[in-house]
């Protein structure tokens, strides 16, 4: 297996609603509205093995300060092989003259993985959403 990386958004709304479902993320349900807000977000890393979308990583951007990694995800049957962290590990040379990159792990058993490469949790913070579904 040979994985390739990209920040070329050449992904298919099939692409990532196949990628999105594999992991149980309701997003997938709504193949036209996630492809449309992938591409444009600011930066998109995407991982493929041959013409398959296997990992994704999303990124909001101000363009200078801050950086939101909103998106991290890996199909199950990859997962275990690096390919998250090739990713973040690729996010964060990107934007290392940023003030921030933030992550907000919707589980918290992966808080650890954001550990390993880096993140710390912010002492008083607090997750926040409204849900429109």
């Amino acid at each position: 297996m040979s994985i390739s990386y990209t920040e070329d958004k050449r992904f298919s709304e099939h692409d990532v609603e196949e990628l999105f479902l594999s992991v149980g993320w309701v997003s997938g349900r709504y193949p036209q509205r996630l492809h449309k807000a992938l591409m444009h977000s600011s930066t998109v890393v995407s991982a493929w093995d041959g013409d398959t979308l296997v990992g994704l990583v999303r990124v909001l951007d101000d363009s200078a300060m801050v950086a939101y990694v909103h998106y991290v995800l890996v199909k199950p049957e990859y997962q275990g092989q690096g390919i998250a962290g090739t990713m973040i590990e690729r996010i964060k040379r990107k934007y290392e003259d940023f003030l921030y990159i933030e992550v907000m792990p919707e589980e918290s058993k992966n808080a650890s993985f954001y550990e390993r490469h880096g993140f710390h949790i912010m002492e008083d913070g607090v997750a926040m959403q409204i849900v429109h579904a």
